[in-house]
């Protein structure tokens, strides 16, 4: 079971839109984990966590946690374009149809030169509300999307400045830097989670040898849990990377493009609420309790917009 994982959706905002998709690729990633684990159950990998038959090899288990761990991530990393275009509707541009599509080329062939990236594939996926994602492997190999909502609701100046702040998700590595943080709590969450479904194996069931049944479901459900908990982990460098990508936006589309456009933002995103199943990740901006605080992949709103007046 992997934590949420956000560097597919490098989010201007996250609002419900996104949220599914965010829902959906966790879904991938459940289904990434448990088909390897269950090859390398079949294969007898997980044999070599034993020692002597009976005790926990500790180093075989870091091992074997770090390569699980890391390439779930990896792999999610590259599978993050392909994700993300199916399960957002987006429609890659690759000749204009109108001046709008050519304009939000233009804007961002212009703005990744600006930045030192190499071109990014843009797309238009269907969505009423103000969103865009930035997602891929590399600096020269992503994909910037913004909603059909976002055109017609922004000025272009706000328009601008968002794709700014995507543009900087994507020049600062924010998809590789957070597949890596990914990756490694990964590896904690399937070690521990390994040696809960170990105790309880042999102290609450009595079983010495091999793996009983209490290991593989002790094991699956502390999977979860820590899981859960430590999402909080990623979150928290998710929210460090928007001020950054908030200051990158100013800095190619200029500090008040990127205030208005967080502004506009704002006053837009109290017209709907988060459906009761979203409510519990709390990641949108205007979450206040302290445990939708620690599970927020933004922060709120109003202190990016502080941060930006303050560095002006």
């Amino acid at each position: 079971m992997p934590i949420i994982k956000l560097h597919y959706c490098q989010v201007f905002n996250l609002r419900y839109e996104c949220m599914k998709r965010i829902a959906y690729f966790l879904l991938t990633n459940i289904a990434i984990m448990l088909v390897l684990g269950l090859v390398l159950q079949l294969l007898g990998v997980e044999s070599v966590l034993q020692n002597n038959g009976s005790d926990l090899n500790l180093q075989a288990l870091l091992i074997f946690s770090a390569v699980f761990g890391m390439g779930g991530s990896l792999i999610s990393l590259m599978m993050s374009k392909w994700t993300a275009k199916r399960m957002s509707g987006a429609e890659v541009i690759s000749q204009p149809r109108n001046s709008t599509e050519k304009w939000l080329l233009s804007t961002v062939q212009r703005l990744s030169d600006k930045a030192g990236i190499g071109m990014p594939e843009v797309a238009v996926f269907p969505a009423n509300e103000i969103n865009a994602f930035a997602t891929g492997m590399s600096r020269n190999n992503a994909l910037v999307a913004v909603s059909s909502g976002l055109l017609s609701q922004m000025s272009e100046a706000e328009a601008e400045a968002v794709i700014g702040h995507e543009i900087a998700h994507v020049a600062n590595g924010d998809m590789v830097t957070l597949t890596l943080i990914q990756g490694v709590v990964n590896t904690f969450v399937i070690f521990f989670s390994r040696i809960v479904g170990f105790l309880v194996d042999r102290v609450l069931m009595k079983n010495e040898r091999g793996h009983g049944v209490g290991y593989y479901l002790a094991s699956f459900v502390a999977q979860i849990v820590f899981g859960i908990l430590a999402s909080g982990i990623v979150m928290y460098f998710s929210r460090l990377r928007e001020f950054r990508a908030d200051e990158g936006g100013a800095e190619l589309a200029g500090r008040r493009q990127m205030i208005s456009a967080l502004e506009k933002l704002r006053s837009n995103s109290g017209a709907s609420e988060l459906p009761d199943q979203m409510v519990a990740f709390g990641i949108s901006g205007g979450a206040r309790s302290s445990l939708q605080k620690f599970f927020m992949s933004h922060p709120p709103l109003e202190d990016r917009i502080r941060a930006l007046k303050a560095r002006g």
